[in-house]
């Protein structure tokens, strides 16, 4: 199981934010180019804090294949991602990481404060 976190957006991103949590770490992307971020518990605390952003929701995903997200979240984090607000976003990110999983889920429209199915 890998736990999804949707949070608050913040300007220019009205859609909200996906994170991936794995364990001990999250990741996610933001920003218009640049590696992935990493963080532990302590960290996305203090992530939300800085940037006035509240969690949402949190989304338990089923992976049938672990160690297919663990290489797809090893291969993202190693280049640079360029985030494009709705295409390409922190949404997608998680996405191709539970996809890599074995996962189906998928926010349904790239926002993840609308949902996931």
């Amino acid at each position: 199981m890998c736990p999804n976190h949707q949070s608050s957006g913040t300007f220019p991103n009205p859609c909200g934010h996906a994170i991936a949590n794995a364990g001990h770490y999250y990741f996610h992307v933001d920003g218009a180019h640049g590696y992935p971020w990493y963080m532990g518990h302590a960290g996305y605390m203090r992530y939300l804090r800085e940037n006035g952003k509240k969690e949402l929701r949190r989304t338990r995903i089923s992976l049938p294949n672990p160690e297919g997200a663990q290489r797809k979240l090893e291969q993202l984090t190693a280049r640079k991602w360029t985030w494009l607000i709705v295409p390409n976003n922190c949404a997608s990110f998680v996405e191709e990481v539970f996809a890599a999983g074995g996962s189906r889920v998928s926010s349904w429209s790239n926002c993840p404060k609308l949902g996931w199915a």
